[in-house]
């Protein structure tokens, strides 16, 4: 079974196709993962790994590595371009999210002042006040959105409430107009007999119009790049991605493509 794919909190720094140099934050436990999404596609796994037994990580704890860290970094003269929220799982569902990032930010500022700090989210708890104050902060307010078709949302991202819809998530992020990028997983193949397509014509223009409704700073469409958990997905070609990111610009949006 693939497993999480960070064992500890603070972790990296690591090249990010998206972000540059990137220091992560895993505010997940380091031996197993939580998450209000199962998507077919996470480089971390499916939950039914487990949340593992070391829990979440406390807000003094993440504050004290991130500190040791970002010294140790300075003192060699490291590079950094951007602090991120990522991890085994979704980083917002920790209880104390709002606190972490304003300590993020605070250390960010005396370290390493030029460097961003992003989050990269699945949006599932963008409706919750503490949260959503807490993303309107950040420098790079990453937030997914993978379809706007019920039935592929639900295939594909498998969320674990539900509650959790296109129609809801899209409501939530329009709170966020010109504050946020919208990122999008094209991807396609086969689970459990179910086919599994975003790429469709019927797909884009779906996404689009959600687009207009939450109206991003920019729309982050990408593809597979590592090792998926469900084995029957495939990566959508560069220059494919490319044609559907050219449809999106026309809609009158900046886009970001990582093939």
């Amino acid at each position: 079974m693939q497993t999480v794919l960070f064992h500890s909190t603070i972790f990296g720094p690591i090249h990010s196709r998206r972000l540059g140099v990137s220091l992560g934050i895993n505010l997940m436990p380091d031996d197993g993962k939580i998450c209000s999404f199962d998507c077919l596609y996470c480089e971390a796994g499916f939950n039914a790994q487990g949340p593992g037994t070391t829990g979440v990580p406390k807000r003094e704890a993440v504050k004290r590595m991130l500190k040791h860290k970002l010294e140790e970094m300075q003192a060699a003269g490291s590079a950094l371009d951007v602090i991120t929220f990522s991890g085994n799982g979704e980083p917002t569902l920790h209880p104390q999210f709002k606190e972490i990032v304003h300590d993020v930010q605070v250390l960010r500022d005396r370290y390493y002042p030029q460097a961003k700090v992003s989050v990269l989210s699945n949006a599932t708890m963008a409706g919750k006040p503490s949260v959503a104050a807490a993303l309107k902060t950040v420098d790079n307010n990453i937030l997914k959105l993978d379809s706007a078709i019920a039935s592929t949302f639900l295939h594909l991202n498998r969320p674990t409430s539900p509650n959790v819809i296109p129609e809801g998530v899209i409501e939530d992020l329009k709170q966020f107009a010109h504050q946020c990028i919208v990122q999008t997983m094209m991807v396609r193949g086969e689970y459990e007999g179910v086919k599994i397509d975003n790429t469709t014509d019927a797909e884009i223009e779906a996404l689009i119009e959600a687009y207009r409704v939450i109206q991003p700073l920019e729309v982050m469409i990408y593809g597979i790049d590592r090792k998926t958990p469900a084995e029957h997905l495939e990566k959508v070609p560069a220059e494919e991605l490319k044609r559907i990111g050219a449809r999106i610009e026309a809609a009158g949006f900046k886009v970001q493509v990582n093939a």
